[in-house]
């Protein structure tokens, strides 16, 4: 075996991570300054002992795209080499719209396509609910819906994101865990980790390779979501039909709230635009 091999990150914990090397799977040591997460592809220098092969990382390929985490001023990447964020809703608890376009906004900025996975399909729909997804359909937005509880659509789903890089979002309660499972075939309960590895947590951020050349990241922390630090320009852009009837508007630094000949403003009046995509879309941009 050569010493130093490319390989990819398929388990990520605090100061260490498992690295995939054709069909072996190497425990390494992550040195702070590549950062190192879930995803990336990296060198590693291998190591055989007489008890097993490890390794360490020694270099980080430059990533193709990276799903970053704004909080509280900071932001952290805590997945790379996606291509989908998968956003999971539910009629009960209902998802919120608000929800929906903070994940939207943060696919936009991070470069990566964004599909709705509308779960709990064998339960009956709220009006409100129905008109969510309808919108959301009208502006281009792919839906899958499934039902992960009984099984049904899960076909469907993995035909969808065969030969993508996928992960999942969902609020409390609208299933993420149950459909990861369904399409991984693991349990995905939480993992308490070997003391050999040095670690204090229970969160693992996994990557997953499974049939069709489907990818799926799971990831903790992805329900908690500050956009607060995306550029306004960012969050225009993925309003998207916003950002269409903005290049209409008579000045070029409208604010789209009460000026004189707004074509958003307009828009909103003739409801080519969502009375809740448009206040999501001043809260955001606002900051709040």
């Amino acid at each position: 075996m050569e010493k130093v091999q490319t390989a990819r990150v398929i388990e990520f914990y605090s100061n260490s991570c498992m690295v995939r090397l054709g069909d072996m799977n190497i425990p390494c040591l992550t040195p702070k300054k590549l950062d190192i997460v879930v995803g990336d592809e990296v060198e590693i220098d291998v190591i055989n002992d007489s008890s097993e092969i490890k390794g360490k990382i020694v270099k980080r390929h430059k990533r193709r795209s990276a799903l970053k985490r704004f909080l509280k001023g900071s932001v952290k990447t805590y997945a790379a080499n996606l291509t989908h964020i998968g956003i999971i809703c539910s009629p009960i608890p209902e998802t919120p719209r608000r929800f929906i376009d903070k994940w939207l906004v943060l696919a936009n900025a991070s470069n990566l396509s964004a599909f709705i996975v509308a779960n709990k399909s064998d339960q009956t729909y709220s009006k409100d609910y129905s008109g969510k997804l309808d919108l959301y359909e009208t502006l281009g937005v792919n839906i899958v819906e499934i039902s992960a509880k009984e099984g049904g659509g899960i076909e469907k789903l993995k035909n969808f994101i065969a030969m993508k890089s996928t992960i999942f979002v969902g609020k409390s309660g609208a299933g993420k865990s149950t459909i990861t499972s369904k399409l991984t075939g693991k349990s995905l309960k939480t993992q308490s980790l070997k003391k050999s590895r040095g670690l204090h947590t229970t969160s693992i951020s996994s990557l997953y390779s499974v049939e069709k050349n489907i990818e799926i990241i799971d990831s903790p922390g992805t329900r908690d979501l500050d956009i607060s630090n995306i550029k306004k320009i960012d969050i225009l852009s993925a309003f998207w039909e916003i950002n269409e009837a903005s290049k209409n508007c008579k000045f070029s630094d409208c604010k789209h709230i009460d000026e004189k000949n707004c074509a958003v403003q307009l828009g909103l009046k003739t409801n080519k635009i969502a009375t809740s995509r448009y206040n999501n879309f001043l809260d955001f941009i606002n900051n709040e």
